[in-house]
């Protein structure tokens, strides 16, 4: 003997509408993360371009040398020959220096500003870039 249910199976159905609106706020969410991820603690400049692996420090310290070539340690300005006495003070316990030089700085500044690091007891340097893989 066959028993009949009290009620009715029900197929089940997918709402399109809360799943919009999920998707709409994890697109804002990874947005408003990604605004939090630039690096803002250095000048401005032209990178020239290449790939490298990522560089995972908190607070690396930052030597920039624009097209101008002026010369930049932690967006605070210096010259040529303040270069070892600021990064002394700054360096971090690695060592390590991120630099960050315009594509059109005069090599030799920028040779010389890694030499006045090292000087100072940097012991690294790592060279900031564009990612050649994300312009094409």
């Amino acid at each position: 003997m066959k028993l009949r249910r009290a009620r009715p199976a029900r197929r089940g159905r997918i709402e399109i509408i809360p799943m919009i609106d999920v998707m709409f706020f994890l697109l804002a969410t990874f947005m408003l993360t990604s605004l939090t991820m630039q690096r803002l603690d250095a000048v401005r400049v032209n990178l020239p371009q290449g790939v490298a692996e990522r560089v995972d420090e908190d607070k690396p310290l930052t030597l920039s040398v624009t097209r101008t070539n002026r010369i930049f340690i932690d967006q605070q300005s210096v010259r040529l020959d303040q270069v070892t006495q600021a990064v002394a003070r700054r360096l971090p316990r690695d060592g390590n220096v991120v630099v960050a030089a315009d594509d059109g700085a005069a090599h030799g500044v920028v040779v010389q500003a890694m030499l006045a690091a090292r000087r100072a007891g940097a012991c690294g340097a790592t060279i900031w870039m564009r990612d050649a893989r994300q312009t094409r």
